[in-house]
């Protein structure tokens, strides 16, 4: 392979090493080592391009050191787009790096099968249960060595009843002001399944009619995220035909409703994995255009219509709850959305909001990484935990799955009094389960 194909090396020449990012990047702030940080990593790229670097493990360590929080792509002047370099860089690493037996097993196991069919997610939910409840996840955290401890953080896999399959249609509470397709996911529905029914009870409390595409099952965010070019492809074109097939009644696609932050950037930018396909392209690009982060869907026409209705019949509670919101990575970097959230919670009744430091920086989950690199993964996390018990909050308040399961595993470490909360279950605890009836005068 030529060693140029194994980095985008015109974009990477986007970089002035001005050094803005280096304070913002997570392992940097770390290691202090220049090649963990944003432009230490590519100039290593741009070395393995030039043929003064060979790819070989350390580079190959770097690569997945690195969290893609794109939290440098905020303060960068130059407007690198680091996050589909480290992409593009870990795809093109992928078929030439040597991996053990075990490891490549586990890739295809989860991103060949598991990832890529309900059947096999839910059977591995089972499995995985099974283990929790015998001891076995805890047993194999302590004796399976440094890459195995991150087992010791794995979230509690609900039983089958909390697991179930939202709706097909869910028609909305009271007046319908709106239709919206809303993204089920890979992954939630087996850890998170609370947070997609408090997300379905909340949009149709606002007045939408919510449809779910149940034969759709993953996004490819992980996959493209983990240097698995053709399964995100695949992923992504089979999520086209899933939403491409729900429509209103004029025939108009619907908008896709996603409370998930890394599926959110990754559905908004998902164009580039067809580049030379222009139809395929193009609905890429319709699609991105009509996905709505939840917190959008809520701020924007009908949702912020229906949020204000359903608001104006909250009673006032005898006592507020203090509640910190953290913005996720891929939210606030990859879709510079922060306002939204704020605001709505911000509105709720009986819920102050409390500044947090350090809101703005990553937790340390992205994605897969608190599993593959718990010690890291933890570090990351360790002056947000400060932050937090320094806040006050009595609720932490995300809005993707990764830095919930994050923050979860790390408030209980540090034992710290404090809910994590997504967003959607917020509302749902606070605004939707105690307004009155939309009759009462």
């Amino acid at each position: 392979m030529d060693a140029r194909e194994l980095v985008d090396y015109a974009a990477s020449l986007d970089c002035i090493h001005c050094g803005l990012c280096l304070n913002t990047c997570p392992t940097y702030l770390l290691t202090g080592v220049e090649s963990s940080s944003p432009r230490g990593r590519i100039h290593l790229m741009r070395s393995v391009a030039e043929d003064e670097l060979q790819a070989d493990a350390d580079y190959a360590e770097e690569l997945d050191f690195c969290l893609l929080c794109r939290h440098c792509e905020s303060v960068c002047p130059s407007g690198v787009r680091f996050g589909a370099l480290m992409e593009h860089a870990r795809s093109a690493l992928e078929p030439v790096r040597e991996r053990g037996p075990l490891a490549r097993l586990a890739r295809r196991a989860g991103f060949d099968l598991v990832l890529r069919d309900r059947s096999a997610l839910r059977a591995a939910a089972t499995v995985g249960r099974v283990a929790q409840r015998l001891g076995l996840v805890r047993l194999a955290a302590r004796i399976g060595g440094q890459r195995a401890r991150g087992l010791a953080d794995a979230p509690a896999i609900p039983p089958a009843a909390e697991r179930a399959r939202l709706p097909e249609r869910t028609p909305a509470a009271g007046t319908r002001r709106s239709t919206a397709l809303l993204l089920e996911g890979c992954v939630m529905p087996e850890l998170l399944g609370a947070t997609n029914r408090a997300t379905l009870r909340v949009l149709a409390a606002c007045g939408f009619e919510v449809h779910v595409a149940r034969e759709h099952v993953c996004c490819g965010s992980l996959h493209a995220h983990n240097g698995e070019a053709s399964g995100a492809r695949a992923l992504a074109r089979e999520t086209l035909e899933a939403c491409d097939a729900r429509s209103d009644e004029g025939g108009t696609p619907l908008p896709l409703v996603v409370n998930s932050a890394g599926c959110g950037s990754h559905l908004k930018e998902l164009a580039p994995a067809f580049a030379g396909q222009p139809d395929l392209e193009r609905r890429a690009r319709a699609l991105s255009a009509r996905t709505l982060d939840l917190s959008e869907a809520l701020t924007r026409g009908p949702g912020a219509e229906g949020l204000a209705a359903l608001l104006a019949r909250v009673p006032t509670p005898a006592r507020s709850v203090r509640a910190a919101w953290d913005d996720p990575c891929h939210l606030l970097h990859g879709q510079h959305i922060a306002r939204e959230p704020r605001a709505i919670l911000g509105r709720i009744p009986g819920l102050e909001l409390v500044p947090m430091e350090l809101a703005e920086s990553c937790c340390g989950s992205a994605g897969i990484y608190s599993l593959l690199r718990p010690a890291d993964a933890r570090r990351v996390l360790e002056p947000k935990l400060a932050a937090l018990a320094a806040s006050g909050a009595e609720i932490l308040v995300t809005a993707n799955p990764g830095c919930q399961l994050q923050w979860a595993a790390g408030v209980r470490r540090a034992g710290l009094a404090v809910r994590v909360l997504h967003l959607a279950e917020v509302l749902d605890e606070f605004v939707v389960s105690v307004a009155r009836p939309a009759t009462a005068s």
